[in-house]
């Protein structure tokens, strides 16, 4: 029996075709995984079963009957609900006023009863394992407790097909785990679960079939039994991907980044607690860690972007602390930071200006007249377009049409063709699909061959013990551990995220 049949669904945004008469079969009570590189269409295609976008053309049918799912609040009245990549919550808030939002349970004379609410909620949460306390605020929650809150909302509006945006994105081994034993309960409750994903590890282990998307169209469905990552990675691609990465050993040199006791307080907290470690020449650091433990405000201290209240940041035996943004440029230090949109580009800037932002106002783009040499904008813009395969190659587009791995490699272009001797590199490949997880791995791993020195934040732990030489921990501001990659466990630096030594 089929809880859903897509049939022909067809997506325009203007000259853009975004899903191409796309056919999709999801059974009843089954986890069913849709991958597919940046831009491939997949969250489109579910964006319209949720009533977020409308068809073109073509039709859905929900359990046989057809349906018209005009706007999100059709699609929860048919058993539809969404959970977003980026959680739709609201922090001062308690988990229960955040559930019943726009549902709010009233008695006579509008009283609110939200005690009655909770208790639903409560039966909810024992129901499924999610183990949530109503009366919490969202703002005092997790990152994996926040995901379980979202997932209580659509329950509480007591959907039965789930769909769910890249739900471990942002997830430590150990909450991964405990997600996934949700979905099984879920699922053995008759619910049926939709994952859009580029994980493929994860979706061998969890799904039970998986469509591949490819530009806009459908390459295929099979059974989850029946695939393997290779398989559904040349698929997505269309090519042949390389899982292995080319890791040549390097003899690490000189010393060419040296922190020492560096802290931070922001609004009276501790951010950062007496932060120190080194990086050499050709040797790649790893630093692993739940967000919101102080990476970010480290890499923000690092470049320029924020002072920091003692402690000292010494580049080349070159003392560098509190200097300014575009001082910390000059010294050819690259940095690409983790939220490419609010940090990394200009949405509206074309891809050629994108490309020399930080370094316009210096020779060759910019003469000793103080005007832009447009001609050498264009050509470091062809060269750079085509050296790492961004697409589409149209230097006077707005880089905020380019799907979010070409976003990405927009910026490690020309932060990485500025020859650093430092890369200061932070979530590289959020977001993003194999093909361009593959590209931007290995011009890592070239730098680090060419004795650049890295520092590479990541949540995704097989990215930092695939990549790093060495791995350091951030807890609550401190270094809570560090472990080299000869030594890299999974399960020991997933502890030392929480705090945990065991």
């Amino acid at each position: 029996m089929l809880a859903v049949r897509l049939k022909a669904i067809t997506k325009r945004f203007g000259s853009v075709l975004a899903n191409d008469a796309i056919d999709i079969d999801i059974k009843k009570q089954t986890i069913h995984a849709i991958v597919g590189e940046n831009g491939a269409g997949k969250t489109t295609i579910m964006e319209i079963l949720y009533g977020f976008y409308q068809a073109d053309s073509g039709e859905i049918e929900l359990s046989g009957k057809t349906v018209e799912i005009t706007n999100p609040q059709v699609a929860i009245e048919n058993g539809i609900g969404m959970v977003h990549q980026h959680f739709m919550l609201i922090p001062p808030m308690t988990v229960a006023e955040n559930i019943i939002l726009g549902l709010e349970p009233t008695k006579k004379g509008g009283i609110l009863e939200l005690a009655k609410a909770e208790d639903k909620i409560r039966r909810l949460s024992d129901e499924y394992g999610l183990k949530i306390n109503p009366h919490a605020k969202v703002e005092t929650l997790s990152v994996g407790l926040e995901q379980r809150v979202e997932i209580l909302k659509a329950l509480y509006r007591e959907v039965d097909i789930l769909i769910l945006d890249e739900p471990t994105a942002v997830l430590t081994p150990l909450e991964v785990k405990e997600f996934f034993q949700i979905l099984y309960r879920l699922k053995d409750q008759g619910k049926t679960i939709i994952i859009i994903t580029h994980k493929l590890e994860e979706v061998l282990e969890i799904s039970d079939e998986v469509t591949v998307m490819q530009n806009g169209k459908k390459i295929g469905d099979m059974l989850t039994s029946e695939a393997t990552a290779k398989i559904l990675a040349n698929m997505m691609v269309g090519r042949e991907v390389l899982f292995d990465l080319d890791k040549k050993p390097v003899e690490p040199g000189e010393i060419v980044l040296k922190v020492e006791n560096l802290c931070l307080k922001i609004e009276g907290n501790d951010v950062l607690k007496n932060i120190s470690f080194e990086i050499k020449e050709g040797e790649i650091l790893g630093i692993a860690g739940v967000e919101g433990n102080g990476q970010t405000e480290l890499i923000e201290s690092l470049t320029g972007l924020r002072k920091l209240d003692s402690g000292t940041v010494s580049y080349q035996n070159q003392d560098i602390t509190n200097q300014s943004a575009r001082k910390v440029r000059e010294h050819k230090i690259a940095h690409v930071p983790a939220n490419r949109k609010a940090h990394g580009f200009i949405n509206t800037f074309s891809n050629a200006d994108n490309q020399i932002l930080g370094f316009h106002y210096t020779e060759p783009y910019c003469g000793k007249s103080g005007f832009l040499n447009f001609d050498e904008i264009r050509k470091n813009s062809e060269k750079l377009i085509e050296k790492f395969d961004i697409r589409p190659p149209i230097i006077d587009m707005p880089s905020g049409n380019l799907s979010g791995g070409n976003q990405q490699k927009l910026i490690v272009s020309r932060e990485f063709d500025r020859e650093p001797k430092l890369l200061i590199i932070a979530q590289p490949t959020r977001g993003i699909d194999i093909g361009a997880i593959e590209f931007i791995h290995q011009q890592i791993l070239d730098l680090r061959q060419e004795k650049v020195a890295v520092l590479l934040v990541s949540a995704e732990l097989e990215e930092i013990r695939s990549l790093s030489d060495r791995t350091i921990v951030m807890f609550e501001g401190q270094i809570a551990g560090e472990v080299d990659s000869n030594s890299f466990d999974v399960e020991k630096v997933g502890l030392l995220m929480t705090g945990k030594t065991e």
